[in-house]
């Protein structure tokens, strides 16, 4: 998903303050990596915990239906998990 290893095809830009500039610039040097690889690290990194986090989501009738349906239906049976949720907590032993 990070796209590394592809071919870079579009350009970000930002305006930023001096002071911005030479910290971003002091972090990119401590972490062995160029300005516009700590930038785009660093947003990608904040990006998909941004997306993460997400809780509030929309869907139409349909789709709430089938969603609903989904959460209603009663889970496979898996053995392992029934086992793993017998167990005692190491805490508890």
């Amino acid at each position: 998903m990070s796209g590394r290893g592809a071919p870079r095809e579009s350009n970000i830009n930002i305006r930023a303050r001096r002071a911005d500039r030479d910290l971003i610039d002091r972090a990119a040097e401590v972490s062995g990596k160029s300005r516009s690889e700590f930038l785009l690290e660093t947003a990608r990194r904040e990006a998909e915990a941004v997306l993460r986090e997400q809780r509030a989501f929309h869907l139409d009738a349909s789709a709430w239906k089938t969603f609903v349906a989904a959460l209603d239906k009663p889970p496979r049976d898996n053995a392992k998990l029934g086992k793993l949720l017998a167990r005692r907590a190491p805490w508890e032993k």
